[in-house]
């Protein structure tokens, strides 16, 4: 407001002064006038920070300085009547406004109108709204809140604030001191920070010399927290901790950081007037200073000294070294006394001469100083460059924090005991392990009642459904909840997600997005659309697609700028998607930086050393085909950047470049995830040329007469092969020299038969078929997207990880939804293949009654509808049998292949069949039999109606398998060896060698099951070797566990170790936690029962522990399972039944999830065992329910043997486990006929483990002896290490003797 309001030859001058002055001020923080204009009361400026392309960072503060400046020089103006300054932060609208023919570029929105409302309704002051108040990260003695006033157009403002001034002077004797520690809240995941101070105090003790410890990190990151741990820590007798935390403003206020030291050392930070202060300085410095000295105190102090003629004549410079001369005296005086420990967070702020100061002072006097700073903007001054420099400063750059640290955070944060899977991984990726975005990801959920606090529920009493089968709770970890504060009623809550909320379409929060877009306002624009295009792609993707998608780059071009932004940590390269598994598993830790060594380097050789790391980070990049960004939310941000029209654009050029790839790799022949998929729909955007038309023909199957490896004349004929008069001993010899010979052509064939690279489909689902799905979502396209979820779904299937596909398969649901309307034969198939896929992954979590309603249904949609009732059961059985004698009729003569879609369809219902009989078989009911060898019969049926060679066999396998589980001995026979001479026939290159080994394996499977145990050894070793040879880990590890198991049954342990080698190798060099968690187990069971240690019990226990969440071993219940069970079995070995009951009841959780596999039957076993032990421990102690749980875990163990799915491999344990149960209940008679029928099975096995053990039972059991009730800790205390059993230090006699013998007294016994 002028004084002079109507004279424009007045107010014009004004106006351009102030305009050049408000001009130069914004410059600085790249801030710009958008509007100026006159009305009634004044001139307006309408003054913008933060306009697209000029984001900066603590923008809020820049404004709050800006405004104070300009306040301060407008004031001056005497043409100028009244100053009004109003300050808010937020979103606006930025953009073109008005009419096409009038119109301007500039921001409206709810905070553009409160500034302006706050600049009439509070006038001659500078006035900000809350949140620049909570934004500006400044003391709140900078600020006074105002009364609440109505401004018109505004509903409800919030508190209003009067900034005072940003000068640190204006409120001296307030220090900004660090917040007190919550003692209710622990420091998550800096145990290594917390160990560099623990290690530099003790130095500082035992020395007489200064030590300054610095942690460098990025906002957000946790510094403060740190310190705040620190400053509790430090404190001790003799101890003097002084803690300050600095601004943005202290680093212009000269002196300051020493000023507030001082002011802390002398006492007088807690002195309320000025007269307080003088008196504390005249005591404490009477003997160090001349009474005319004392006015040197006056500015630095705000004390009223009287100033001395010496004193007025002095220059600045010589008072400045006066001061600190005294300064220096006093605290050599005061550490003398004590230790003084000086704590500084933001210490970035710190200013030039208390810098210098500190570096004088730290070469004198033995002070221990510790800093926490932001990364500075520009080259540090000389003296903060000497500090960090120096030989006794330990500078730490401070990494991310762990992502079960992330966890354990969010658990506290909200109060809750567990919190969902889906929300945990959102925010471990979205946090990239920093607290701040951690906060600021779960205020932006909440805001969005994105958030659902629940009971807890116990596992046991929930119905399970499709829709909350993975509603599994991801807990903190152990140590930490004892930090977990339960409600007042004593019930705990778990943190789920609302229902049909998308986590990965919700935008970020405005305040880490302001973060991102600061960071991409400071690149160049090249590298700006580089970021953009990225973020179109997604968070991780390849090179390749990069340059495909960016306009007019050459690769030059783009590997450079590549090679910038990730010196930047913008982008991380890989090498291969292994490498970024890895990098994923655990965020950057922190480390120590040796600047000292650095210094020692020329200047001319440093510069040299920066442009060879450039050269090298880009023949890093070149050599790197995997790209991601480092943080989710410089993605989400720069994708938001886009226009609508150009998301589409983008996106379709993606979709196009993709699509080529999507398919399984080259290993794999190309082909689809689900069999024949993209035969059924029509979902391509390009058109097809011959060329990739002939080679995905010849990928499905097709292949000339002449691509025969071994000739005919090689391979022995059927009618020599298998004769009838061969005995059954001749026929394995003659089908393991088959195998043999098969493994020896392999080996010293010149053809291409051994593939050059092991299988990439891993690789190809992250990089090409799961991004080709998003983008499909994107594009609208839902068909094409249905299409790639399900295959995506499927691809996890087979990588044996149940909880992504469930939720690709909630994606597909979706879509399906919404495309329900349209009624195609591709719709029903996808429909079909959807509920295949959703029985596969109920069969594999053990939900068998939702597995067979999700199966059924699947076949009735591929028009294979399976019987429901008796009668239709009797009508199809007899229907099938028919087809059956059909089929093998005609096997001889060829007939013309079924066409595609209808493979698509046949492939699919022998999944569905092959899950059925299974899941009949689990059931020991008469009627359930019947429609177990329906589906089995029908699955045969299918497979010989697809022509296709592995299909046939393994349904042959499958149905000879089902045979000699229900005990028709005079079948299973015939179909292994139709099985063998349907070998015979194959071409043996490419599928047809894959097809050799998978019958290897399976036969070696299912003579285990049985109980053949040599013949699965030598089945199994052959397997090993093929799928070797033929570089297919996910086969290959698979077949090693299998091979462990027989050969720990047959007591062979030098052959048992070799293997476990070969398996713990792959393990590590595939990053494969199943097969590592299968070598533990075995390493459990040497422990237990074989008698001497291979890994420790210790190691053990670390893995599980550390990978119990694992998303692979929680879903694949069968294999945690038995390592709960194994660790329950050894604490009740040792009766520590506390923790006995805790792992003992994790596995109880997963007993329910019954699965016909060997791992389910594996781990029952060592549960049963378990509840065995704690039968005896009832009894000792007469409890009253111990008959009664006796009986129920009589009754459970031959429920388990009646079952036709328990091979009969796991018989002589579980006949061991009942023959303990009945001499502990005193019937002694059932016990000697269980002992005898274990043994037999032992003897017809060949099962050398359970015999020595059973016989050492017996004869424990029937004499007089008496266990000792620690005689198992003596036997773990003693048990030898494999080293020493291979070395022969130890005999295997001796080895056989370390058996854990159960305990019994039949004269005590209470029954």
């Amino acid at each position: 407001m002028f004084k002079e309001q109507d004279k424009a030859e007045v107010i014009g001058p004004a106006i351009q002064d102030a305009c050049i002055h408000i001009t130069s001020v914004l410059k600085v923080f790249r801030g710009q006038i958008n509007k100026v204009f006159m009305f009634d009361k004044g001139c307006s400026f309408l003054c913008v920070f933060g306009f697209p392309g000029e984001k900066a960072p603590d923008e809020v503060t820049h404004a709050l300085e800006s405004a104070v400046d300009i306040f301060d020089f407008c004031s001056q103006v005497h043409k100028i009547h009244t100053v009004s300054i109003g300050v808010a932060s937020g979103i606006v609208f930025c953009g073109i406004v008005g009419h096409t023919v009038r119109h301007e570029y500039t921001v409206i929105g709810q905070k553009v109108n409160i500034a302006a409302r706050m600049m009439m309704y509070y006038p001659g002051i500078v006035t900000c709204d809350s949140v620049t108040y909570n934004g500006s990260n400044l003391p709140a003695y900078f600020f006074k809140e105002l009364p609440k006033k109505v401004m018109k157009g505004v509903g409800d403002s919030g508190p209003i604030y009067q900034c005072l001034g940003l000068n640190e002077k204006v409120m001296f004797g307030m220090a900004y001191l660090i917040c007190n520690r919550n003692e209710g809240y622990p420091l998550l995941g800096r145990e290594k920070e917390i160990k560099y101070f623990m290690c530099t105090m003790k130095e500082f003790l035992i020395s007489n010399c200064s030590q300054i410890l610095m942690y460098e990190g990025i906002s957000g990151c946790g510094k403060s927290q740190i310190l705040m741990e620190i400053e509790y820590l430090a404190q001790g007798e003799n101890h003097r901790t002084i803690a300050i935390a600095l601004t943005k403003v202290s680093f212009h206020q000269n002196f300051y950081t020493i000023q507030i030291l001082m002011a802390n050392v002398l006492g007088l930070d807690t002195c309320k007037h000025y007269k307080e202060r003088q008196s504390n300085l005249q005591s404490k410095v009477k003997t160090l200073l001349d009474d005319k000295f004392y006015c040197l105190l006056n500015d630095i102090f705000h004390v009223q000294f009287p100033i001395s003629r010496e004193i007025s004549k002095m220059s600045t410079m010589r008072k400045q070294k006066h001061l600190e001369a005294l300064f220096m005296k006093i605290l050599e005086k005061t550490v003398k006394e004590e230790r003084i420990i000086f704590i500084i967070d933001e210490a970035q702020f710190v200013d030039k001469a208390s810098w210098a100061f500190m570096e004088k002072l730290i070469q004198s006097v033995p002070i221990f100083i510790i800093m926490a700073l932001s990364p500075f903007i520009d080259n540090p001054c000389a003296s903060a460059s000497a500090i960090m420099k120096n030989r006794n400063t330990t500078y730490v750059t401070l990494g991310a924090v762990q992502p079960t640290d992330i966890r354990n955070k969010v658990c506290i944060d909200l109060n809750v005991s567990s919190i969902s899977k889906e929300l945990d991984a959102y925010l471990v990726e979205g946090s990239c392990g920093i607290p701040y975005y951690c906060e600021e990801l779960l205020k932006n959920l909440d805001n969005h009642r994105i958030l659902l606090f629940q009971q807890k529920e116990s596992e046991e009493k929930t119905n399970v459904t499709w829709n909350n089968m993975f509603r599994n709770l991801t807990k903190p970890t152990g140590e930490f909840n004892i930090f977990h504060i339960s409600k007042d009623d004593g019930v705990e809550e778990v943190c789920n997600l609302a229902s049909g909320v998308r986590l990965r379409n919700l935008s970020p929060p405005s305040s880490l997005k302001e973060i991102s877009l600061v960071q991409l306002d400071s690149m160049s624009l090249s590298h700006q659309m580089l970021v953009r295009c990225a973020a179109i792609i997604g968070l991780t993707f390849t090179t390749e697609l990069l340059f495909e998608i960016l306009p007019c780059w050459n690769m030059k071009m783009m590997i450079k700028a590549l090679a910038t932004l990730v010196e930047s940590n913008i982008f991380y390269c890989f090498r291969n998607s292994k490498d970024l598994r890895l990098a994923l598993k655990h965020n950057v830790t922190s480390v120590e930086v040796h600047y000292r060594s650095l210094s020692l380097k020329p200047r001319d050789r440093l510069a040299r050393d920066e442009q060879e790391e450039l050269r090298e980070m880009e023949g890093e990049v070149i050599e790197c085909h995997i790209i991601r960004f480092c943080r989710p939310m410089m993605q989400k941000t720069a994708y938001e950047l886009w226009l609508k029209d150009q998301k589409i654009a983008m996106h379709l050029k993606c979709a196009r470049f993709l699509e080529e790839n999507a398919h399984r790799c080259d290993h794999c022949r190309s082909r689809d995830f689900i069999p024949f998929h993209h035969f059924t729909v029509d979902i391509r955007l390009n058109t097809l040329d011959m060329e990739t038309i002939k080679k995905m023909t010849k990928s499905h199957g097709y292949q000339k007469k002449q691509e025969i490896i071994f000739s005919k004349a090689e391979m022995p004929k059927i009618s020599e092969f298998l004769s009838e008069d061969l005995s059954p001993q001749e026929i394995k010899e003659k089908i393991l020299s088959f195998f043999d010979l098969i493994i020896t052509r392999m080996r010293t064939s010149q053809e291409d038969i051994i593939p050059l690279e092991s299988c990439q489909c891993e690789e190809i689902l992250q990089m090409v078929t799961l991004p080709l799905a998003h983008h499909f979502v994107a594009l609208e396209e839902n068909n094409k997207a249905l299409y790639y979820f399900l295959e995506i779904a499927s691809a996890y299937l087979i990588l044996g990880d149940n909880y992504r596909a469930y939720l690709y398969l909630n994606e597909g649901e979706r879509l399906l939804k919404i495309l329900k309307k349209e009624k195609s034969w591709s719709q029903t198939f996808e429909s079909a293949t959807f509920h295949t896929l959703k029985g596969q992954v109920c069969f594999n979590m053990g939900h068998m009654v939702l597995a067979k309603k999700m199966l059924r249904k699947a076949l009735k949609l591929l028009n294979r509808i399976f019987p429901y009732n008796f009668i239709s059961l009797v009508l199809q059985s007899h229907v099938e049998k028919n087809r059956h004698f059909y089929f093998l009729n005609q096997q001889g003569q060829e007939g013309p292949p079924p066409e595609k879609k209808k493979l698509a369809q046949l492939y699919q219902q022998t999944t569905c069949l092959s899950l059925l009989w299974q899941i009949y078989s689990l059931n020991y009911f008469f009627h359930h039999q019947y429609y177990g060898n329906l589906a089995a019969l029908m699955q045969v049926n299918t497979a010989l109606e697809t022509q296709n060679d592995y299909q046939i066999i393994k349904a042959f396998l499958d149905y000879s398998l089902y045979h000699q589980l229900t005990g028709y001995q005079g079948m299973w026979f015939k179909y292994e060896i139709m099985a063998m001479e349907h070998i015979l026939n194959l071409s043996l290159k490419g599928e047809g060698i894959e097809i050799v080994a998978h019958v290897a394996d399976i036969l070696g499977y299912n003579k285990f099951i049985m109980g053949h145990l040599d013949l699965a050894i030598e089945l199994g070793t052959r397997a090993h070797k093929m799928w070797a040879l033929l570089r297919n880990p996910n086969k290959h590890y698979i077949v090693l566990c299998r091979l462990s198991k027989s050969l720990f049954l047959k007591s062979r342990h030098k052959q048992l170790i070799q293997v476990l080698g070969w398996l713990w190798d792959l393990s590590v060099a595939e990053e494969h936690i199943f097969s590592k968690a299968f070598f533990y187990f075995v390493c459990l069971d040497i422990l237990l029962y074989a008698g001497f240690i291979y890994r420790t019990f210790e190691e053990c226990l670390e893995f599980i522990c550390q990978n119990e969440d694992n998303r692979i071993l929680k879903f694949q219940n069968g294999l945690l399972l038995g390592l709960y069970s194994c660790i329950a079995v050894w604490y009740a070995r040792l009766q520590d039944w506390e923790n006995f009951y805790k792992f003992f009841n994790k596995a109880k959780t997963l007993v329910q999830r019954r699965t016909p596999t060997v791992l389910y039957y594996e781990g029952i076993i060592r549960y049963l065992e378990g509840q065995v032990l704690h039968l005896q421990k009832q009894i000792e102690e007469r409890s009253e329910n111990a008959q009664d749980s006796g009986v129920e875990l009589l009754k459970n163990l031959e429920h388990l043997v009646a079952q036709n799915t328990t091979g009969p491999v796991f018989y002589p344990r579980l006949y061991h486990l009942m023959a303990y149960v009945c001499i502990l209940m005193g019937d002694g008679e059932n016990c000697d006929l269980f002992l005898n029928t274990a043994l037999q099975l032992c003897e017809t096995q060949g099962n050398m483990l359970e015999k020595c053990w059973l016989t050492m039972s017996k004869e424990w059991w029937y004499s007089s002896s008496d266990l000792t009730s620690d005689q198992w800790l003596h036997t773990v205390l003693n048990l030898p290490t494999w080293d020493n059993i291979a070395s022969g230090k130890i005999s295997i006699q001796e080895v056989q003797r370390n058996k854990f013998l159960m305990r019994v007294n039949i004269l005590d016994n209470p029954f």
